[in-house]
């Protein structure tokens, strides 16, 4: 064999000599640019920002079904209807009929979470497939993922400790902290990625750090007033052993607290110029605190009935979400900020404007007919 016609160390069974590597794949696909290497494969097209916005929507409000049917399983007595954990019963996962309307009620509870889990899920796939990658995206949607494999345990210690008052509670509020960070991820997803800078004076920053803590500590201590009444998901159940007024006071108290504070939030977002979303998110947060708090009282005067109850639970749901929307909206990434007084330091304006001024002056002396370099179009 001459020299010439003799294959080359590099080369591959397939590909003639003169041929470019790499353009011919396994099997002796053709790789050529235009010719698909495996026409039998479905491109499956990336998700956009938009329906990413879709699905956490959704995760918002499962979130919040979820805390509903929650509160409906302890509202009707059927926090042991299924008395063990992950099985419905020692045999099946499934309910029986002897297990009555209370089995079927927890069954379908349990059911649910799967439910939130696909919606989840979703959320977190296409997080993962969206280009350009945003690491913002991909952490709280793997957040809320990793959040629901917690809240089921958490649910099962529940049974298998008989509903303790303190692990009902605990199990609780892992559905307002996914809430939570489903409205962050909301949020997000409305936003471009990179850096947040403060669209208010840190003070004010640092009252809906507050507002935000205080909202937390009233839902606990709803979870602690309704360990110590008659809403203990069993007839059984045992209660943690306070006395419902007292501890009905503190939560009050504490309620009143909330409301002073998103008071003087809302009075502080329009004192200082911050953006029209601020404003409206502090107002919202108000209007909702007022609305939950009439609930309260309200049951509290009237015996705990149980219609009243399972709205209060899902309001209180709704409070940690709104106040939510209230602390994110002090931030916004910095390539959409608005310059909002007393926030950045000059030489982050000097920049920002180095970049925008040109473009905006250039622009403005087209439309009157002269061009950059000085000439009359």
């Amino acid at each position: 064999m001459s020299r010439a016609n003799r294959p080359s160390r590099t080369s591959r069974p397939g590909r003639t000599r003169g041929e470019p590597e790499g353009s011919r794949g396994p099997r002796g696909a053709d790789r050529r640019p235009g010719v698909a290497a495996y026409p039998w494969r479905v491109q499956v097209p990336r998700p956009s920002l938009g329906q990413i916005r879709g699905l956490a929507v959704a995760s918002v409000v499962a979130n919040l079904a979820i805390v509903v049917t929650g509160g409906a399983v302890r509202l009707t007595g059927s926090g042991l209807g299924c008395p063990t954990w992950p099985r419905c019963t020692e045999t099946s996962f499934v309910s029986h009929p002897e297990l009555g309307l209370h089995g079927a009620i927890e069954f379908g509870n349990r059911l649910l979470t799967f439910a939130l889990a696909i919606v989840v899920g979703l959320t977190w796939l296409a997080a993962m497939r969206y280009l350009p990658r945003r690491r913002d995206l991909r952490w709280l949607s793997g957040i809320l993922l990793l959040g629901i494999p917690a809240q089921a345990v958490m649910g099962g210690i529940t049974v298998l400790t008989h509903l303790n008052p303190w692990v009902v509670g605990a199990h609780f509020m892992v559905s307002p902290a996914l809430v939570a960070v489903a409205v962050v991820l909301a949020r997000r997803t409305r936003e471009p990625g990179g850096p947040m800078v403060a669209t208010v004076p840190r003070p004010v920053r640092g009252l809906a750090y507050g507002l935000f803590a205080t909202a937390v500590a009233v839902l606990y201590l709803g979870t602690v007033v309704t360990g110590s009444g008659p809403h203990a998901g069993d007839l059984k159940a045992r209660r943690n052993g306070l006395d419902p007024a007292a501890v009905s006071q503190v939560h009050a108290d504490v309620v009143f607290l909330l409301i002073g504070l998103t008071v003087g939030m809302l009075a502080a977002v329009w004192a200082t110029g911050a953006p029209a979303r601020a404003r409206r998110a502090a107002l919202a947060l108000l209007l909702v605190e007022v609305g939950q708090g009439a609930v309260g009282f309200v049951q509290y005067f009237t015996g705990l009935p149980a219609a009243l109850v399972g709205v209060h639970v899902g309001g209180a749901a709704l409070t940690l979400a709104v106040a939510t929307w209230v602390l994110v909206g002090t931030r916004e990434p910095a390539a959409t900020a608005d310059e909002p007084a007393g926030t950045r330091d000059a030489a982050e304006t000097s920049a920002r404007r180095s970049r925008v001024g040109p473009t905006v002056r250039s622009r403005a002396l087209t439309v009157r007919g002269i061009t950059p370099a000085g000439r009359r179009a």
